[in-house]
């Protein structure tokens, strides 16, 4: 019955994502990221990981999709102030 389903979209955002840690993510290996807290980061937002070649400048085209499962906000635990850890989960 579809009247007892909440459907919750978030916002999407879309990050560079450096060779190493881009294939960590992909590989289920890395299961986090560590980020600026310079957008409105929310659990259940979208994170589109676009795999980028600093060397280069160029993004190769590789792309990864998670959901935030959840935030941790810096200020605390040593996490530098202004920046956030972001849990993943799969889609």
């Amino acid at each position: 019955m579809l009247e007892n389903v909440i459907y919750k979209y978030g916002e999407t955002h879309e990050l560079k994502t450096w060779p190493s840690y881009f294939n960590a993510v992909r590989n289920g290996t890395k299961t986090f990221e560590v980020r600026k807290a310079d957008r409105p980061f929310k659990i259940g937002d979208t994170l589109l990981l676009k795999e980028y070649e600093p060397k280069s400048e160029r993004y190769t085209g590789a792309c990864v999709t998670k959901k935030i499962s959840y935030i941790l906000n810096g200020g605390q635990f040593g996490i530098e102030s202004g920046f956030v850890i972001l849990g993943l989960q799969n889609m």
